[in-house]
């Protein structure tokens, strides 16, 4: 007798207990965890620009949406083409619970004062003994293979801007591998040398560490 009512006790415990717990998913909760919808933001337009200095650059802007709606974002970064350089914008949206996206594109300004420079050539980088060779496609702009001079890197290619003077950068794109696919790459901490031609830069990829390399003319 004892068993069965210990038996029936859990029984009726086990029902009020599942009963309880009942739980109704919806679009908003699961279980007892509610639902977060993240952001998702890309760029209209091209992910690399480049424009002469007093040209007119048109801002695409970036899409933002949340469970596929619209939602507003943010940009931040500003485009002034009436001075050479490297402009950086960055588009970024917010969900309700705070979880963030991010899109990104670069904007050159060629100053006008390069129009004459022509950098094209093979550099050698003596740390791997390999060669990277840069190809003039307009003023101030130059596709390079090999940017990192690395022994396995030919057949990558970038674009390399000399937007004023003697500077130069690896604005911030998606190159190319060798296989076609794409691959994020930039520079930093650049300098050429117009007397050795040579220059030196921290070539930014994938692999490809933070060290710089120095590459001079052959």
């Amino acid at each position: 007798m004892k068993q069965f009512l210990s038996i029936v006790l859990l029984s009726t415990v086990f029902l009020f207990s599942c009963k309880k717990d009942d739980i109704n998913n919806t679009d908003e909760k699961v279980g007892h965890s509610r639902v977060t919808n993240f952001p998702e933001v890309s760029i209209k337009g091209d992910r690399l620009i480049i424009l002469n200095e007093g040209g007119t650059y048109t801002e695409a802007g970036a899409t933002a949406l949340v469970k596929g709606a619209e939602v507003a974002y943010q940009t931040t970064g500003t485009v002034n083409t009436a001075v050479p350089g490297v402009y950086n914008l960055a588009y970024a949206a917010q969900n309700q619970d705070g979880f963030s996206a991010t899109d990104w594109r670069t904007v050159v300004v060629i100053g006008n004062d390069v129009a004459s420079n022509d950098l094209s050539g093979n550099y050698d980088r003596a740390a791997t003994g390999t060669t990277t060779v840069w190809t003039k496609t307009a003023p101030g702009v130059y596709e390079i293979d090999n940017p990192g001079g690395a022994a396995t890197g030919y057949g990558l290619k970038a674009i390399v801007v000399n937007y004023q003077g003697n500077k130069i950068a690896i604005p911030r794109q998606f190159g190319v591998n060798p296989d076609g696919s794409p691959i994020e790459v930039s520079s930093r901490a650049e300098t050429y040398n117009p007397e050795t031609s040579s220059y030196s830069w921290i070539f930014l990829a994938s692999g490809y560490g933070t060290a710089a390399r120095d590459f001079v003319k052959q």
